[in-house]
């Protein structure tokens, strides 16, 4: 426990000069840099505080009240906007300070600024900037909060959480101070600097009501290399914080599904002879587009990826299999994609090609439509992956996201023992992660598979033309769908006929749908709890509250600064087919 307190503590540091922090970080110097000397202790004490609330005990809270996640940010921006007038107010702003004053233990004894006042409204500034400042929170406070939620509260978990609101808020209470000596002089200007930073301070609120503060955070994120984006990402995915937090939850150390404990030690067993590829059809980035076979491969460490390209978790993988590819394919290392599909359209050869030139993979791909490699090696998963190494052994097997430390390590490993020299330090890769939190599942959208549908008494579809009627006025339950107008409900997607909607209740911050128009290019209009999607919540693939949909495959249509909850709309045109929801 005291070595995870210690991680904690340097993350929490780590966190305040991380790019999620930017957006707050002119409202923590303004309100630092004002008032009486006291007033950064005030702000960095309230900050930690309420920062420790956010992350454990508003778990409990929130599912209890039944609360939108979106509460506590709005209540946010009201105390620093209302903070931000008081300073452009200075009788305003005597008053709030008296006032708050009173709440200390001062027995109401007024502070002049002189005598050093201001802990007090630092501390309400503070708190608010906590609840904003939380979504910052990396893997250790993650893994806290998701504890939290499923089991009982233990003072462990809570010192975890203290110690990474400590951190934080002293690297900011040094940033306070720095700020206050670079702007002695113009605080001595009185009035003027202190209505400056008042300015400041709503500015940046009335950015934050836009959401423009989390589209700045996603821009820079996807502009800066992966060290300054998340610069705890070394020591929380740590093995040592790793063992302390499985720890914490109750269970001893183990690798999840595939990556074996040997692993822990860099000892990989056999697995048994890796089947060959079988019952194929057409090849991509191979000389000539001719068929590969693993005992051409022989000598080399190869990894065989099993994916498909609407798979929002197989795509989630895919930076991390270019960049292995980038880093070690001179070193003897191959992969090979064998593209399985899910849907009936992924069987096109030209949806793979397109697929493969917007996804920048360079490795071969290997579209495997009868599913023969599939069954050759009794796979049930998308992504599925298998490391084989230069005997055509297999070595681990891996299904689903993560684990992506170990399975760079497996790769290594094996082409050490392969003989391969000088492969230098581990890949730094930028990347989408999987919420940590439960979200929405899957959803299917045709007979086949589709479920949890509200307009249907079994809560499935059956296949054929349907009228299902106009929308309700009341929400469907967390994770329900339903459609409304007329559809033509098929085996593996439906597709829109007349006045076609289609409506979703979820919880997740990223949603996709996989759809596709036959016909050319339709616009799908998008809408969030009833209104046209605003851009800070409109997905890569959502311009104008509309989705462009063409060529069958994944769209984004959602992209929301954290897990939330929320109703989601689709005014589908004749001749768009929907396929399946999924969630991030």
């Amino acid at each position: 426990m005291a070595l995870l307190l210690v991680f904690a503590f340097v993350a929490g540091g780590a966190t305040a000069v991380s790019p999620c922090v930017l957006p707050v970080l002119p409202v923590v110097l303004s309100a630092g840099v004002t008032g009486g000397r006291r007033r950064p202790l005030g702000v960095a004490t309230g900050l930690a505080l309420s920062f420790t609330f956010a992350t454990v005990a508003l778990v409990y809270l929130i599912s209890a009240l039944g609360l939108p996640n979106s509460l506590l940010r709005d209540v946010s921006i009201i105390v620093l906007i209302s903070f931000g007038v008081s300073l452009m107010i200075p009788r305003l702003g005597d008053r709030l300070e008296m006032a708050l004053s009173r709440l200390g233990p001062t027995g109401g004894l007024k502070i002049t600024r002189r005598q050093g006042g201001g802990f007090w409204s630092g501390m309400l500034v503070g708190g608010g900037l906590g609840f904003v400042y939380a979504p910052c929170a990396g893997p250790i406070l993650a893994s806290v909060i998701t504890v939290s939620a499923s089991q009982s509260f233990t003072a462990g978990r809570l010192a975890v959480a203290v110690a990474y609101g400590v951190g934080s808020a002293l690297v900011l209470y040094i940033l306070m101070i720095g700020g206050r000596r670079l702007t002695s002089r113009l605080a001595r200007r009185g009035a003027g600097f202190q209505m400056a930073m008042g300015a400041v301070m709503i500015a940046i609120g009335v950015a934050m009501i836009g959401n423009y503060d989390t589209r700045f955070e996603t821009a820079i994120a996807s502009d800066l290399p992966s060290f300054l984006v998340d610069p705890t990402h070394g020591l929380e995915t740590s093995h040592a914080a790793n063992v302390q937090l499985t720890a914490l939850r109750g269970h001893k150390a183990r690798q999840s599904a595939g990556i074996k404990e040997a692993d822990a030690d860099e000892t990989l067993p056999s697995l048994g002879q890796a089947p060959e590829f079988k019952d194929t059809e057409d090849w991509f980035n191979t000389p000539g587009r001719k068929p590969l076979t693993l005992a051409s491969l022989r000598g080399h460490v190869v990894l065989v990826d099993f994916w498909t390209y609407t798979c929002i978790n197989c795509i989630r993988t895919l930076p991390y299999l270019n960049a292995w590819y980038a880093k070690y394919h001179s070193k003897g290392f191959d992969i090979v994609g064998v593209h399985t599909p899910e849907f009936p359209f992924e069987r096109s050869a030209s949806n793979v090609e397109a697929a493969i030139e917007q996804d920048g993979i360079h490795y071969p791909v290997v579209q495997d439509n009868e599913y023969g490699t599939w069954d050759a090696y009794d796979n049930e998963y998308w992504p599925a992956e298998y490391f084989i190494d230069a005997q055509g052994q297999i070595r681990l097997e891996d299904f689903g996201e993560g684990n992506y430390g170990a399975k760079e390590r497996a790769i290594r490993t094996l082409l050490i023992e392969a003989g391969a020299k000088g492969l230098g330090g581990a890949t730094k890769v930028n990347a989408i992660k999987p919420s940590e939190v439960e979200t929405t599942p899957e959803s299917y959208l045709g007979a086949e598979r589709g479920e949890r549908f509200t307009d249907t008494a079994s809560g499935t579809l059956t296949e054929g033309l349907h009228n299902f009627g106009p929308l309700p006025s009341e929400p469907d339950p967390l994770s329900y769908l339903r459609y409304a107008g007329q559809w033509r409900v098929g085996q593996w997607g439906t597709d829109a006929v007349s006045e076609s909607l289609l409506q979703l209740h979820f919880r997740a911050r990223r949603v996709y749908l996989v759809a596709g128009s036959p016909g050319g290019p339709q616009a799908v209009h998008v809408l969030l709890d009833g209104q046209a999607i605003a851009p800070s919540a409109a997905g890569g693939d959502v311009h104008d509250a509309t989705a462009t949909v063409g060529r069958d495959r994944l769209y984004r249509l959602v992209e929301l600064p954290s897990v939330q909850e929320h109703t989601l709309t689709l005014e589908v045109p004749p001749g768009v087919s929907v396929y399946d929801f999924t969630f991030g």
